[in-house]
């Protein structure tokens, strides 16, 4: 949500440009009423009026931008901390709990503390993983193999079953009939589906219903992944996909989240030719994110 002094600067710019384009058009009104007869300096006029309201629109949509590009940096700079310190944090006060030789630390609850541990370690990598990935995106060159889609999608639902203590029916893939296969880069196209995955899960809430499908239409090779949770406004469908963005709204903050995981899907999408989109019958009633990527030539021809 944007700080009340960023939502008045919005504003500000806003009616300001507004009252100088008003401005602007009495000024040329008023010129074109005292020489109209002048068709050279009438002329002249409207050109100079031209140029100065293309000047005031430009400028005020480039300051309202800045300030909204601003704001979602700054949104992400404090998410990252979060999401780097409460770990760190866990991590810390477990190991000095321990170290401390506590009697009352059994060696069951040795385990629970190691545990947690790990858990905090894999949430940690996971984070820097996806800071990684988005300052790389476009920059490292792909290593195109084969990869039946379908099989790949199985092992990431699996990878984020167990990663995230679900239950099967939790987190489903409904089976493929044939082979979907694409050419790819294994490690983006696992990172792109699990970044799926986790967005589906962590917004579902509590109760995770999530469907997973792989399938061929035409040439293209399709996989969605169907969740229960909030849904989205129709304004919000292309959004989510950019650098740092996250939806406005309650829901939002009380979910962690950096406002990475869907720049990283759309940016592997694109470069395997594809692309990532979301779909919504509205909030309230789920949401669809597909990944759409060119079925891979007949095998012999790459």
């Amino acid at each position: 949500m944007a700080v009340p002094g960023r939502r008045g600067a919005i504003a500000f710019f806003v009616i300001f440009g507004v009252s100088l384009v008003g401005l602007a058009g009495a000024l040329n009104v008023g010129w074109i009423v005292m020489t109209w007869r002048e068709a050279g300096t009438l002329l002249l006029g409207v050109l100079l009026f031209a140029a100065i309201i293309t000047g005031l629109i430009l400028n005020t949509t480039f300051l309202v931008r800045e300030i909204r590009r601003n704001e979602q940096h700054d949104a992400f700079v404090n998410a990252v901390t979060h999401e780097l310190k409460s770990p760190v944090t866990s991590i810390r006060l477990h190991l000095e709990t321990l170290l401390r030789r506590e009697p009352a630390v059994t060696d069951a609850k040795r385990q629970d503390f190691y545990k947690v541990m790990l858990e905090d370690s894999d949430r940690l990598l996971q984070t820097i993983d996806k800071v990684l990935s988005t300052g790389q995106a476009g920059s490292t060159p792909l290593h195109l193999e084969r990869h039946d889609l379908g099989a790949l999608a199985d092992e990431c639902v699996a990878f984020t079953r167990s990663r995230l203590h679900l239950a099967d029916s939790a987190l489903r893939l409904t089976p493929t009939p044939a082979a979907v296969e694409v050419l790819g880069d294994r490690t983006e196209l696992r990172g792109a589906i699990v970044n799926l995955l986790d967005n589906a899960v962590k917004f579902s809430g509590d109760q995770v219903d999530v469907d997973v499908t792989v399938a061929r239409e035409g040439d293209r090779a399709l996989l969605r992944v169907r969740d229960r949770g909030p849904g989205l406004p129709s304004v919000e469908a292309k959004r989510i996909f950019k650098r740092f963005y996250r939806v406005p709204g309650p829901l939002t903050q009380r979910v962690k989240g950096t406002g990475l995981g869907l720049f990283i899907v759309q940016s592997a999408a694109k470069r395997h030719g594809g692309r990532a989109y979301a779909e919504s019958a509205g909030p309230g009633r789920g949401s669809t994110f597909s990944l759409d990527l060119p079925v891979a030539p007949p095998a012999g021809t790459f």
